[in-house]
């Protein structure tokens, strides 16, 4: 089993990769076991200098390697893309951005080609990546909302992917259910031997805290990452206010202690 992962997603430089990792050390009680998940983000038309509106939000490719810096953290970019553009040739790239330091993946993608990760992964020797696999609000209609389905989706990558992300929000903030993931969750444990992870409305306020509550009691072991509610504005394209993502650090290991 791997270790269990509190992530803060929509870092752009080093300095606040020391910051968070002081406070997560510096809070962390010595029966937690979990690592920071550093996230960084970029997608298809970032990776191959494509003007969007996140050109300004995500960090340039070439920074990407020194926020990867820590050998304390869990460094993972996440590469979005859901229209699944030349992904082999594409992720080839995006892990070669990643420089040593990277160790995870996440593919906030809609089913993406178990075949092109692989061959992804194995263009990058000597990284040791592991995969989490973004199941968002399309890729769960794909399977008719089906716990059962979710399942024999997963099978097709059960020796790529490490970690399942249930994650309805996309980073754009809106409140986890819990009482809709769990049964996902409860079929995803039974019959696979992926590790769970769980986003959507998580931040720095209690009320926020509280909708992971029913996951946590239930499921000790599932991760967790935040995004869109690190910043006032709820708006995605502006960058994270670190005193919101203290709280939430804060706040996450007093959930999980």
């Amino acid at each position: 089993m791997n270790i269990p992962y509190i992530g803060i997603t929509d870092f752009t430089n080093f300095r606040q990769v020391e910051e968070m990792l002081s406070v997560f050390n510096t809070k962390k009680s010595v029966s937690v076991q979990r690592s920071l998940h550093v996230g960084v983000m970029m997608s298809q038309k970032t990776l191959n200098g494509i003007e969007t509106k996140w050109s300004k939000a995500f960090p340039p490719n070439d920074f990407i390697a020194e926020i990867f810096s820590s050998k304390e953290t869990m460094n993972c970019l996440h590469y979005a893309d859901y229209e699944n553009i030349n992904l082999e040739e594409n992720l080839t790239k995006a892990i070669a951005f990643g420089g040593e330091g990277i160790n995870a993946i996440q593919l906030d993608m809609t089913w993406p080609c178990p075949r092109h990760i692989e061959n992804a992964l194995a263009n990058n020797p000597g990284k040791n990546i592991e995969v989490i696999l973004q199941v968002g609000k399309a890729a769960i209609a794909e399977a008719r909302e089906s716990p059962k389905n979710i399942v024999d989706y997963l099978m097709n990558y059960q020796n790529i992917a490490t970690y399942v992300l249930l994650d309805l929000s996309l980073g754009q903030g809106k409140e986890l259910n819990s009482e809709f993931l769990i049964p996902f969750i409860d079929a995803i444990t039974d019959w696979t031997k992926f590790n769970v992870s769980v986003a959507g409305g998580l931040g720095p306020n209690e009320e926020d805290m509280n909708l992971l509550k029913p996951i946590i009691e239930k499921y000790p072991q599932v991760s967790f990452d935040a995004q869109g509610k690190l910043r006032k504005s709820r708006n995605a394209l502006d960058p994270i206010e670190w005193d919101l993502a203290e709280k939430y650090l804060i706040r996450s290991l007093e959930l999980v202690r």
